[in-house]
């Protein structure tokens, strides 16, 4: 049997082992499974390693993007380009290596939602942990320039009391990489000026579950266009899946 899974701290709101087990069922595929592995702290992901032999495969979920890495034999190109990592490669010669698909399921999830208005149109990119990280490699290569917003005036970028109305006018894309708003916490969303939105903003939320947000709600009401990140998800697990498997 082989075995792959999801590493995280809560991993509750979580759609990838239902995606997976689905394919699975779907494919014909009898000897594989998937399962969710809850992780009070990063410390403890040896001894999952120990206890689960059959691994063949993991993603990685917050917070621990980052912290896996100490983990890890290798990182790959697009993990390293990152700073995080969201898939472990079980190589066949015992190694385990980070990947970052992230960005390839933003990016493309992405591209067939926005078009750039106008030359000079930016995004404004909420958060600044591992998935933001994903979201910059993806905006780079899509040659769209952003700003990071979070709530701390320390980190590089911006603070959310610094969006102008002029700095939100400036930036139709805004991409929400933060928590905020993930079920059960159904009731947060991160505190932007949605008093500014126009029907010319696109908000894409990185969340999936619940389908639609708080901010995309908001977001909709100002009459912005939305979208979450289940597409992304799918996108993302399609190409883990081509990496488990060589």
């Amino acid at each position: 049997m082989r075995e792959f899974g999801l590493i995280g701290q809560t991993l509750g709101h979580s759609f990838s082992q239902t995606y997976f087990n689905q394919k699975f069922h779907s494919l014909g595929i009898e000897d594989c499974r998937y399962e969710l592995f809850e992780l009070p702290s990063v410390d403890h992901f040896p001894a999952l390693l120990t206890g689960r032999p059959g691994l063949a495969g993991l993603n990685v979920t917050i917070p621990y993007k980052e912290q896996v890495w100490p983990y890890l034999d290798a990182v790959a190109p697009s993990a390293a380009r990152v700073g995080a990592v969201n898939v472990v490669e079980f190589a066949a010669d015992g190694r385990r290596i980070g990947h970052n698909t992230d960005y390839i399921g933003f990016r493309e999830s992405v591209s067939g939602f926005y078009t750039a208005r106008g030359e000079g149109a930016g995004a404004l990119v909420l958060g600044t942990g591992g998935a933001s990280k994903a979201v910059e490699v993806a905006l780079r290569e899509l040659g769209i320039r952003y700003w990071l917003v979070s709530r701390n005036p320390l980190a590089r970028g911006l603070t959310y009391d610094e969006l102008t109305p002029a700095i939100v006018d400036a930036h139709p894309l805004i991409v929400n990489c933060t928590p905020l708003g993930t079920a059960p916490n159904v009731h947060e969303c991160p505190p932007i000026p949605y008093q500014l939105l126009t029907p010319e903003h696109y908000l894409f939320d990185l969340i999936y579950n619940p389908s639609e947000t708080l901010f995309m709600e908001k977001g909709r009401a100002a009459g912005a266009q939305t979208r979450n990140g289940f597409e992304m998800l799918c996108i993302q697990a399609e190409a883990a899946w081509a990496i488990w498997n060589g």
